[in-house]
């Protein structure tokens, strides 16, 4: 069994920041990918950032420059610093992870985190 718990997620201001965490736990063997996603009121879930176990990362194009990714393998864990942030950042924000729970197989299961909610707003 494995749970992803976000955290750090509020109400900030305009042009200001917020650091989110998400952590895996439960039965791991490895951790290839590693996500944010969010949603917003009336639109679809959209990949905001991910890194991969080589600590590949990609960004979509409206939040390069303003966030970056990064991931703890030994606490399983990742992270998104927010910088510049928008109104229009306001969402729900969800961690996704493709984790190995089993030893004698090299397939992933994808899990999602509760969510953290993010609202931009003066």
């Amino acid at each position: 069994q494995v749970q992803l718990v976000e955290s750090g997620g509020g109400l900030v201001q305009p042009g200001g920041s917020l650091n989110l965490s998400c952590a895996a736990s439960g039965t791991i063997i490895s951790i290839n990918f590693m996500g944010w996603y969010r949603q917003a009121p009336g639109k679809q879930r959209e990949l905001v950032a991910g890194i991969r176990s080589g600590n590949s990362a990609n960004y979509a194009e409206s939040v390069k420059g303003r966030f970056t990714i990064s991931r703890d393998n030994a606490k399983h864990t990742v992270y998104l610093q927010m910088n510049s942030l928008k109104f229009e950042d306001t969402a729900v924000y969800y961690c996704n992870a493709e984790i190995r729970s089993v030893w004698y197989s090299l397939n992933t299961n994808a899990y999602w985190g509760p969510g953290t909610p993010v609202t931009v707003s003066s």
